[in-house]
């Protein structure tokens, strides 16, 4: 099948699958008008792809790990006894970025919801403030 067929089966666009292909995720065969040609597995691969997207992995480390994940009845599963390590270790990444940003928001939460001190005019900040036209127009 042709890229537009791929993109209506799988609801990916085209320039998408091309990168795909660029990331060495889809190896399509060339027709000798130059044209990809793509084979109906190719369907379940994008689908793969779109769930280890999803998932939080990059396409370099998909690239590595595509031959090893095999389908299940309940998704996807790794096909490779160390893939489970290395997921699970990724797992761990995506964690610990998780903690970071709700720690993050909690220090933002505390600042939007700390009451604002009375304002001493001879304060250039408070001086600044009050004369722009627009106050926190850069926040729009």
């Amino acid at each position: 099948m042709r890229i537009g067929e791929l993109s209506r089966r799988t609801g990916v666009s085209q320039r998408a699958l091309r990168y795909y292909e660029e990331q060495g995720l889809l190896r399509p065969s060339r027709r000798a008008s130059g044209y990809r040609e793509y084979a109906d597995t190719d369907v379940e691969t994008v689908r793969r792809i779109r769930i280890l997207l999803a998932a939080g992995l990059g396409t370099s480390t998909i690239a590595e790990i595509l031959p090893c994940i095999l389908d299940s009845d309940d998704g996807l599963a790794p096909g490779c006894p160390e893939l489970r390590t290395g997921l699970a270790q990724e797992r761990d990444r995506l964690s610990a970025a998780i903690d970071q940003l709700q720690s993050a928001r909690t220090a933002l939460e505390g600042i939007i919801t700390t009451p604002t001190p009375p304002s001493d005019t001879s304060d250039p900040a408070w001086t600044y403030t009050a004369h722009r036209e627009q106050p926190n127009a850069h926040w729009r």
